[in-house]
């Protein structure tokens, strides 16, 4: 196994167990790895530091398989596809009947870096999102298909990530059956529809199923409005949860229409629900306008922020549709926010949706943080994997 050696004291992250080596930490390789190759990292005195790999085309160099010294083989990924799936289990016991889609593998979270794989009832989705992912892609596969048995996985690496890996974007079946267009799954009672082939991630925002529940049990009576709605998920369990009218609002006519289906599938009248197409700073501004008013609103924009370059312009952004959100509340209204850009930190994002109440002259109370579901898990040495923050607020 091939050597990269550490500049000296560069060791310090990687003994606190954070799996990530970036380029300015590394002093020398011996020999040339290859890309996705495995690799011995060590400090540089020469002690051994971990197992990791390779990846020549990224600022993180490295990343970590293990932090002993073993063999990444077969039986290396049946285990750690073992023990995330066994985690679940666990996890959802009291629920299973009640949940048939969830995370299985969160990358380094389960010790996998650049893996995700999720189940969505029969089916696996999964990501492949790394060098070392990309290079073992065939182990881990058929450790999927042995451990969970599905009817068929699917696969969606096709995100821009994958391009700072020097990897480029491929989808479509991997093996078994191919994914009906639809998939329905049941989360907390509510069923919703689908489309592993083509729907934003891996197909759905399971990474807020906990959130859509809490939208549930806060919604009898209120007037809704779910901006960023994609397929409606915040919407459909708002309406399920007695909500007197929604209003689902999105710039993708295709998620609208499957919103619709949802709805319906339901159970929920459509005097009960609208589907407003359009950009939501523009719309919102419009409503404010026009002197409209809702009850509970959900904000759930996509990512702002992919780079630090970025951050200021999507501190911006994410001000400006939190200062609309205010202006459309009424008194004693609620506001779930959220931000799902990493780069976010929860403190910033705080004091930005703090800065947006003072502006509309709004005073807002944290009802509950909210976060990932946690089969998003997060790692306690690797807080990267923590991305999704936001709050619930009772707003006067």
């Amino acid at each position: 196994m091939k050597k990269v050696i550490l500049k000296p004291g560069r060791e310090k992250s990687l003994n606190r167990r954070h799996p990530w080596i970036f380029s300015g930490a590394i002093a020398r390789n011996p020999e040339e790895p290859e890309f996705g190759e495995t690799v011995e990292i060590c400090s540089s005195e020469g002690a051994f530091l971990a197992v990791a790999a390779w990846s020549p085309r990224s600022q993180i160099s490295a990343r970590v398989w293990s932090f002993s010294k073993r063999g990444i083989d077969r039986e290396f990924f049946l285990e750690q596809v073992r023990e995330a799936v066994r985690g679940r289990e666990a996890l959802f016991s009291e629920c299973s009947n009640q949940l048939t889609a969830c995370r299985l593998i969160a990358a380094e979270a389960d010790g996998l870096p650049g893996v995700i794989a999720d189940r969505y009832g029969d089916y696996l989705v999964c990501q492949f999102l790394s060098a070392g992912a990309e290079a073992h892609r065939n182990d881990i596969v058929d450790c999927l298909n042995e451990v969970c048995i599905p009817v068929g996985i699917y696969e969606r690496s096709d995100v821009s990530v994958r391009q700072k890996e020097g990897l480029n974007d491929r989808a479509g079946l991997i093996c078994g059956q191919e994914p009906p267009e639809v998939i329905v799954i049941n989360e907390n009672g509510i069923k919703y529809e689908v489309n592993v082939r083509t729907g934003h991630k891996t197909g759905f925002y399971l990474d807020q199923r906990d959130n859509r529940e809490a939208v549930a049990a806060h919604a009898s009576g209120r007037d809704v409005l779910n901006c960023f709605s994609y397929t409606g998920g915040f919407g459909v369990a708002a309406a399920v949860g007695g909500a007197k009218f929604v209003t689902n609002l999105d710039s993708s006519q295709n998620a609208l229409a499957l919103s619709d289906d949802i709805m319906r599938l339901n159970g929920i009248d459509p005097s009960r629900y609208a589907n407003v197409e359009g950009d939501a700073f523009k719309v919102l501004r419009e409503f404010r306008e026009q002197g409209r008013k809702f009850d509970l609103i959900i904000l759930d924009p996509p990512k702002f922020i992919e780079s630090q370059q970025q951050l200021h312009r999507g501190c911006r952004g994410y001000k400006d549709i939190n200062l609309l959100g205010f202006h459309l509340l009424n008194p004693g209204g609620m506001l779930y926010t959220f931000s799902c850009s990493g780069l976010m930190d929860s403190h910033l994002f705080q004091k930005i949706v703090a800065d947006a109440a003072l502006d509309a002259g709004r005073k807002a109370m944290i009802v509950k943080w909210l976060t990932q579901a946690p089969d998003h898990a997060v790692s306690l040495n690797f807080p990267e994997g923590f991305y999704l923050k936001g709050f619930q607020l009772q707003v006067q």
